[in-house]
């Protein structure tokens, strides 16, 4: 016949099997509070703050919640570490908050290997020990789980607290705080022109002509005519001239000078020019003008 399974034996695997369900439901509850978070930041940012106010107090059980289950995966781990201390027919002292705390969460909670646990413990001390552990009559219950196992609602200060650090972790501005312009321009009403020497404070200070030297006053005349008149070497160098149109009219018919004389069109030039077009009249010249052209031309500048 195979060997009866000892009590010992059969606490240390649900003990295991209890510490591996406690972190598989912490990394559970760490995601789903993720989740959770980042709906209540975009609830803050829309601005339903009471919406926001009721739905994070689920965060805060979830948290409770995860709490508690890492308190309990270190009392199993101290159980399965002292197990041998189960030899005894009574509890060892140094198990007795562990064993009670057991006992009095196991019910409360969804992990049915730690319910396995409390039920060996209860089969091992007995009734009238679960019984003092569930009710908490010797106050050996760890004061962190029966706190965490309350159902009380969270403080106020508590949930604004999560509300800001979810804000805060999700870049939400809220609560709205007032954006920070810098101080306002400092205005000056009066400017004492005798005590501020500095140009750009208050108006400038005119000079009195007598303290100009003659020498700077010729330079300024000298450069005030240079900005009033445009220079003569402007424009391109040729003795032709063109006058601008009038700004009231475009100007049709432009005036043609040679060095500041008005060359009119005249008759004889005209027919001077009708006669450069007659070949059986031409002399050819050294330049290849005919001689009437050039008579032509002499005898009307001489007119004018």
């Amino acid at each position: 016949m195979p060997p009866a399974v000892t009590f010992t034996t059969k606490l240390k695997v649900q003990l295991k099997l209890s510490i591996a369900r406690l972190r598989m439901l912490q990394q559970r509850d760490e995601q789903i509070g993720k989740t959770q978070r980042r709906a209540m930041a975009q609830l803050l940012e829309v601005g339903k703050i009471e919406s926001a106010r009721i739905r994070v107090e689920n965060i805060i059980r979830s948290d409770i919640t995860t709490e508690l289950y890492e308190i309990l995966e270190l009392y199993c781990e101290l159980l399965l570490a002292r197990a041998g201390l189960f030899e005894g027919h009574t509890c060892d002292p140094g198990l007795e908050e562990a064993v009670k705390s057991i006992i009095y969460a196991a019910p409360k909670t969804e992990v049915r290997e730690l319910q396995q646990v409390r039920t060996l413990l209860a089969e091992k001390y007995g009734k009238e020990f679960v019984l003092a552990a569930v009710e908490n009559t010797d106050h050996k219950v760890s004061e962190k789980v029966v706190k965490k196992l309350s159902v009380t609602p969270p403080r106020e200060e508590l949930v604004q607290g999560y509300l800001e650090e979810i804000a805060r972790a999700y870049g939400v501005d809220w609560p709205k705080r007032p954006k920070d312009l810098g101080e306002p321009p400092k205005f000056v009403d009066d400017v004492d022109d005798d005590a501020d020497d500095s140009p750009s404070g208050g108006q400038a200070q005119k000079i009195p002509e007598a303290a100009i030297p003659a020498d700077s006053k010729a330079a300024q005349e000298r450069e005030e005519l240079s900005r009033a008149t445009p220079p003569r070497s402007l424009g391109p160098n040729t003795p032709l001239h063109v006058n601008p149109p009038s700004p009231s009219t475009d100007n049709l018919h432009p005036k043609v000078t040679l060095n500041s004389v008005e060359l009119k069109t005249s008759k004889k030039m005209v027919d001077a020019g009708i006669a450069k077009k007659s070949n059986d009249r031409k002399e050819s010249s050294g330049d290849g003008t005919s001689v009437d052209e050039l008579a032509a031309r002499f005898s009307a500048l001489k007119r004018f």
